[in-house]
Protein backbone atom coordinates (compact mmCIF):
# COMPACT_ATOMS: atom_id res chain seq x y z
CA UNK A 1 0.00 0.00 0.00
CA UNK A 2 1.11 3.42 -0.97
CA UNK A 3 0.30 6.64 1.53
CA UNK A 4 0.92 9.98 0.43
CA UNK A 5 -0.93 12.31 2.60
CA UNK A 6 0.97 13.51 5.72
CA UNK A 7 0.39 12.62 8.81
CA UNK A 8 1.42 9.66 11.26
CA UNK A 9 3.08 6.37 9.75
CA UNK A 10 3.50 4.47 12.68
CA UNK A 11 4.30 5.15 16.94
CA UNK A 12 7.21 7.60 16.68
CA UNK A 13 7.33 8.49 13.09
CA UNK A 14 5.36 11.29 10.76
CA UNK A 15 5.40 11.77 7.17
CA UNK A 16 5.61 15.68 6.30
CA UNK A 17 5.40 17.54 3.58
CA UNK A 18 3.73 17.60 0.17
CA UNK A 19 3.19 14.37 -1.68
CA UNK A 20 5.92 14.77 -4.41
CA UNK A 21 8.62 16.08 -2.04
CA UNK A 22 8.57 14.24 1.67
CA UNK A 23 10.21 14.50 5.07
CA UNK A 24 10.07 12.64 7.92
CA UNK A 25 9.96 13.43 11.71
CA UNK A 26 11.61 10.66 14.03
CA UNK A 27 10.91 10.34 18.09
CA UNK A 28 12.96 9.39 20.41
CA UNK A 29 13.22 9.71 24.10
CA UNK A 30 16.40 11.20 23.61
CA UNK A 31 15.60 13.93 21.09
CA UNK A 32 13.54 13.88 17.56
CA UNK A 33 15.38 14.10 14.30
CA UNK A 34 14.23 14.81 10.51
CA UNK A 35 14.76 12.57 7.99
CA UNK A 36 15.87 14.33 5.01
CA UNK A 37 15.02 18.07 3.66
CA UNK A 38 12.30 18.13 0.90
CA UNK A 39 12.15 20.66 -1.70
CA UNK A 40 12.73 24.44 -0.06
CA UNK A 41 8.77 25.19 -1.15
CA UNK A 42 7.26 23.04 1.11
CA UNK A 43 8.62 24.84 4.61
CA UNK A 44 4.43 26.21 5.00
CA UNK A 45 3.31 22.90 4.57
CA UNK A 46 5.59 21.21 7.15
CA UNK A 47 5.41 24.08 9.88
CA UNK A 48 1.45 23.75 9.42
CA UNK A 49 1.20 20.41 9.73
CA UNK A 50 4.02 20.82 13.00
CA UNK A 51 1.40 22.57 14.39
CA UNK A 52 -1.70 20.63 13.69
CA UNK A 53 0.10 17.43 14.87
CA UNK A 54 1.67 18.61 18.09
CA UNK A 55 4.91 18.46 16.93
CA UNK A 56 7.22 21.28 17.71
CA UNK A 57 10.35 22.26 15.76
CA UNK A 58 12.27 22.89 18.72
CA UNK A 59 12.25 19.61 20.18
CA UNK A 60 14.35 18.26 16.71
CA UNK A 61 17.66 17.70 17.81
CA UNK A 62 19.27 16.73 13.92
CA UNK A 63 18.36 16.93 10.92
CA UNK A 64 19.53 14.12 8.52
CA UNK A 65 20.52 15.06 4.98
CA UNK A 66 20.40 11.37 2.29
CA UNK A 67 22.08 13.14 0.07
CA UNK A 68 22.86 16.98 -1.50
CA UNK A 69 20.68 16.91 -5.10
CA UNK A 70 18.45 20.14 -4.33
CA UNK A 71 15.11 18.77 -4.02
CA UNK A 72 16.54 16.91 -0.86
CA UNK A 73 17.91 19.72 0.97
CA UNK A 74 15.71 22.66 0.69
CA UNK A 75 14.28 23.15 4.44
CA UNK A 76 17.08 22.98 5.71
CA UNK A 77 18.65 26.88 5.55
CA UNK A 78 14.91 27.18 7.51
CA UNK A 79 15.56 25.15 10.11
CA UNK A 80 19.05 25.39 10.52
CA UNK A 81 18.87 29.44 10.81
CA UNK A 82 15.78 29.16 12.81
CA UNK A 83 16.83 26.85 15.13
CA UNK A 84 20.51 27.11 15.42
CA UNK A 85 21.08 24.44 17.53
CA UNK A 86 19.96 21.83 15.11
CA UNK A 87 22.81 19.62 13.99
CA UNK A 88 22.98 18.55 10.22
CA UNK A 89 23.97 15.83 9.27
CA UNK A 90 25.06 14.39 6.08
CA UNK A 91 27.91 12.03 4.54
CA UNK A 92 31.26 13.54 3.94
CA UNK A 93 31.01 13.56 0.14
CA UNK A 94 27.63 15.61 0.48
CA UNK A 95 29.13 18.31 2.85
CA UNK A 96 32.31 18.48 0.19
CA UNK A 97 29.44 19.39 -2.35
CA UNK A 98 27.48 21.49 -0.20
CA UNK A 99 30.63 24.17 0.73
CA UNK A 100 30.96 24.31 -3.22
CA UNK A 101 29.76 27.50 -5.00
CA UNK A 102 28.67 26.25 -8.27
CA UNK A 103 26.85 23.67 -6.30
CA UNK A 104 24.85 26.17 -4.36
CA UNK A 105 24.12 28.23 -7.06
CA UNK A 106 22.65 25.13 -8.74
CA UNK A 107 20.90 23.96 -5.66
CA UNK A 108 18.88 27.59 -5.35
CA UNK A 109 18.52 27.82 -9.30
CA UNK A 110 16.50 24.55 -9.76
CA UNK A 111 14.53 25.04 -7.13
CA UNK A 112 12.88 27.79 -7.82
CA UNK A 113 12.93 26.49 -11.10
CA UNK A 114 10.89 23.56 -10.08
CA UNK A 115 8.76 25.89 -7.47
CA UNK A 116 7.48 28.03 -10.24
CA UNK A 117 6.82 24.51 -12.24
CA UNK A 118 4.64 23.44 -9.07
CA UNK A 119 3.22 27.29 -9.11
CA UNK A 120 5.02 27.92 -5.91
CA UNK A 121 7.30 31.02 -6.05
CA UNK A 122 5.56 33.22 -3.76
CA UNK A 123 7.39 30.91 -0.83
CA UNK A 124 10.67 32.45 -1.78
CA UNK A 125 9.53 35.80 -0.99
CA UNK A 126 8.28 34.69 2.49
CA UNK A 127 10.85 32.65 3.86
CA UNK A 128 14.77 32.56 3.93
CA UNK A 129 15.59 29.37 1.71
CA UNK A 130 18.76 30.16 0.02
CA UNK A 131 21.56 28.13 0.61
CA UNK A 132 24.71 29.14 1.36
CA UNK A 133 28.10 28.89 2.79
CA UNK A 134 26.57 29.17 6.48
CA UNK A 135 24.93 26.14 6.84
CA UNK A 136 27.37 23.46 8.37
CA UNK A 137 27.27 19.70 9.89
CA UNK A 138 28.64 16.96 10.84
CA UNK A 139 29.95 14.16 8.42
CA UNK A 140 28.02 10.50 8.80
CA UNK A 141 28.97 7.46 7.10
CA UNK A 142 28.60 3.67 6.81
CA UNK A 143 28.47 2.16 10.19
CA UNK A 144 27.53 4.90 12.16
CA UNK A 145 24.36 4.53 14.31
CA UNK A 146 22.64 7.95 15.48
CA UNK A 147 21.44 6.92 18.87
CA UNK A 148 17.87 8.93 19.76
CA UNK A 149 17.42 6.53 22.89
CA UNK A 150 14.69 4.03 22.32
CA UNK A 151 15.39 4.10 18.71
CA UNK A 152 18.37 4.01 16.73
CA UNK A 153 19.04 5.31 13.21
CA UNK A 154 21.87 3.15 11.16
CA UNK A 155 23.91 4.62 8.55
CA UNK A 156 24.22 2.79 5.34
CA UNK A 157 26.65 4.30 2.19
CA UNK A 158 24.72 3.44 -0.52
CA UNK A 159 26.16 5.89 -3.61
CA UNK A 160 25.03 5.53 -7.19
CA UNK A 161 22.00 7.69 -7.44
CA UNK A 162 24.45 10.26 -6.34
CA UNK A 163 27.98 10.37 -5.40
CA UNK A 164 27.06 11.01 -1.66
CA UNK A 165 24.02 9.07 -1.26
CA UNK A 166 23.30 7.19 2.21
CA UNK A 167 20.79 5.23 3.68
CA UNK A 168 18.92 5.21 7.13
CA UNK A 169 17.93 1.83 8.50
CA UNK A 170 15.70 2.22 11.84
CA UNK A 171 15.38 -1.72 12.58
CA UNK A 172 13.14 -0.89 15.49
CA UNK A 173 10.02 0.14 13.63
CA UNK A 174 11.74 -1.47 10.17
CA UNK A 175 11.71 1.85 8.39
CA UNK A 176 14.32 2.17 5.76
CA UNK A 177 14.54 5.58 4.16
CA UNK A 178 17.05 4.89 1.05
CA UNK A 179 15.82 8.15 -0.91
CA UNK A 180 15.71 8.36 -4.41
CA UNK A 181 18.65 5.47 -3.72
CA UNK A 182 15.56 2.97 -3.48
CA UNK A 183 13.70 3.97 -6.17
CA UNK A 184 10.24 6.18 -6.04
CA UNK A 185 7.20 4.98 -5.97
CA UNK A 186 5.56 7.36 -8.36
CA UNK A 187 1.92 6.79 -8.93
CA UNK A 188 1.79 2.82 -9.09
CA UNK A 189 5.41 2.36 -10.65
CA UNK A 190 8.92 2.52 -9.54
CA UNK A 191 11.18 5.02 -11.38
CA UNK A 192 14.43 4.13 -10.77
CA UNK A 193 17.34 6.34 -11.10
CA UNK A 194 21.17 5.76 -10.69
CA UNK A 195 22.30 9.21 -12.27
CA UNK A 196 26.26 9.01 -10.92
CA UNK A 197 27.15 5.17 -11.25
CA UNK A 198 24.11 3.16 -12.45
CA UNK A 199 26.10 -0.30 -11.80
CA UNK A 200 26.46 0.47 -8.39
CA UNK A 201 23.12 2.18 -7.83
CA UNK A 202 21.93 -1.55 -8.99
CA UNK A 203 23.82 -3.19 -6.29
CA UNK A 204 22.73 -1.08 -3.69
CA UNK A 205 19.04 -2.40 -4.57
CA UNK A 206 20.12 -6.03 -3.65
CA UNK A 207 22.15 -5.23 -1.04
CA UNK A 208 18.67 -3.43 0.77
CA UNK A 209 16.00 -5.89 -0.36
CA UNK A 210 17.38 -8.04 1.79
CA UNK A 211 16.13 -6.09 4.87
CA UNK A 212 13.45 -6.28 6.32
CA UNK A 213 11.80 -3.47 5.96
CA UNK A 214 7.75 -2.92 7.07
CA UNK A 215 7.77 0.92 5.89
CA UNK A 216 9.74 2.46 2.69
CA UNK A 217 9.97 5.76 3.44
CA UNK A 218 10.25 7.48 0.04
CA UNK A 219 11.59 11.21 -0.52
CA UNK A 220 8.87 11.66 -2.95
CA UNK A 221 5.73 10.67 -3.22
CA UNK A 222 5.12 9.26 0.10
CA UNK A 223 5.91 6.06 2.21
CA UNK A 224 5.21 1.82 1.15
CA UNK A 225 3.91 -0.26 3.73
CA UNK A 226 1.81 -3.64 4.08
CA UNK A 227 2.90 -6.46 1.52
CA UNK A 228 3.76 -4.27 -1.19
CA UNK A 229 6.99 -3.01 1.16
CA UNK A 230 8.07 -6.73 1.85
CA UNK A 231 8.86 -6.80 -2.29
CA UNK A 232 9.92 -3.09 -2.94
CA UNK A 233 13.53 -3.44 -3.37
CA UNK A 234 13.18 -6.49 -5.23
CA UNK A 235 10.60 -4.17 -7.94
CA UNK A 236 12.79 -1.76 -8.12
CA UNK A 237 15.46 -3.80 -8.61
CA UNK A 238 13.79 -4.99 -11.76
CA UNK A 239 12.86 -2.22 -12.69
CA UNK A 240 16.45 -1.08 -12.49
CA UNK A 241 17.44 -3.78 -14.93
CA UNK A 242 15.15 -2.50 -17.59
CA UNK A 243 15.41 0.85 -17.03
CA UNK A 244 19.43 -0.31 -17.95
CA UNK A 245 18.11 -2.81 -20.91
CA UNK A 246 16.00 0.48 -21.90
CA UNK A 247 19.25 2.78 -21.87
CA UNK A 248 21.46 0.08 -24.13
CA UNK A 249 19.30 0.30 -26.63
CA UNK A 250 18.63 3.26 -27.27
CA UNK A 251 22.19 4.43 -26.87
CA UNK A 252 23.39 1.41 -29.35
CA UNK A 253 21.10 2.67 -31.56
CA UNK A 254 21.71 6.12 -31.42
CA UNK A 255 25.56 6.35 -30.14
CA UNK A 256 24.62 9.73 -29.38
CA UNK A 257 24.55 10.53 -25.40
CA UNK A 258 22.76 13.63 -26.04
CA UNK A 259 20.29 12.20 -28.68
CA UNK A 260 19.89 9.21 -26.31
CA UNK A 261 18.85 11.03 -23.92
CA UNK A 262 16.18 13.33 -25.51
CA UNK A 263 14.81 10.25 -26.69
CA UNK A 264 14.65 8.94 -23.29
CA UNK A 265 13.22 12.12 -21.98
CA UNK A 266 10.43 12.50 -24.65
CA UNK A 267 9.47 8.92 -24.39
CA UNK A 268 9.23 9.27 -20.41
CA UNK A 269 6.97 12.74 -20.09
CA UNK A 270 4.39 11.37 -22.85
CA UNK A 271 3.86 8.88 -20.29
CA UNK A 272 4.56 10.46 -17.34
CA UNK A 273 3.76 14.27 -18.62
CA UNK A 274 3.15 15.50 -14.29
CA UNK A 275 6.27 14.65 -12.91
CA UNK A 276 7.56 16.78 -10.62
CA UNK A 277 11.12 17.70 -12.26
CA UNK A 278 11.41 19.97 -15.50
CA UNK A 279 12.16 17.94 -18.74
CA UNK A 280 15.12 20.38 -18.40
CA UNK A 281 16.25 19.05 -15.50
CA UNK A 282 15.51 15.17 -15.97
CA UNK A 283 17.33 15.04 -19.43
CA UNK A 284 20.55 15.94 -17.50
CA UNK A 285 19.75 13.06 -15.22
CA UNK A 286 19.13 10.65 -18.48
CA UNK A 287 22.18 12.46 -20.07
CA UNK A 288 24.24 11.56 -16.79
CA UNK A 289 22.59 7.61 -16.65
CA UNK A 290 23.15 7.29 -20.27
CA UNK A 291 27.32 8.27 -20.68
CA UNK A 292 27.70 5.60 -17.72
CA UNK A 293 26.19 3.20 -18.88
CA UNK A 294 27.57 3.76 -22.53
CA UNK A 295 30.92 3.49 -20.89
CA UNK A 296 30.18 -0.17 -19.10
CA UNK A 297 29.05 -1.17 -22.79
CA UNK A 298 31.89 -2.51 -24.03
CA UNK A 299 33.76 -3.46 -20.91
CA UNK A 300 33.32 -6.61 -19.25
CA UNK A 301 30.07 -6.95 -17.84
CA UNK A 302 29.85 -6.51 -13.85
CA UNK A 303 30.23 -8.28 -11.33
CA UNK A 304 27.19 -9.64 -9.90
CA UNK A 305 25.36 -7.46 -7.40
CA UNK A 306 24.65 -7.81 -4.22
CA UNK A 307 28.31 -7.96 -2.02
CA UNK A 308 27.98 -6.79 1.50
CA UNK A 309 23.98 -7.72 1.16
CA UNK A 310 23.64 -7.22 5.32
CA UNK A 311 24.64 -3.53 6.72
CA UNK A 312 27.55 -3.74 8.34
CA UNK A 313 26.87 -1.61 11.37
CA UNK A 314 26.22 -2.71 14.14
CA UNK A 315 24.58 -0.37 17.17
Amino acid sequence: MRVREAGKVCEGLWLLGMAESCVYLLQGNRGWMLISGGMAYIVPQVLEQMSRFGLEPEAVRSLLILHAHFDHVGIVPYFKRNWPEMEVLASARAWELLRTPKVIQTINSFSRAVAERMGQSEVFQRFDLDWAEDITGRAVGEGDCLDLGNIRVQILETPGHSSCSITAWVPELGALFASDGGGIPFKETVITSGNSNYTQFQRNLERLKELPARYICADHYGYVCGEEALGFMARAAEMARRKRELMEEVYGRTLDIDEAARELTRAFYEEHPDYLLTPEIFQGVFRQMVRRVAGEMSLSPPHPPGAGIAPRNQC
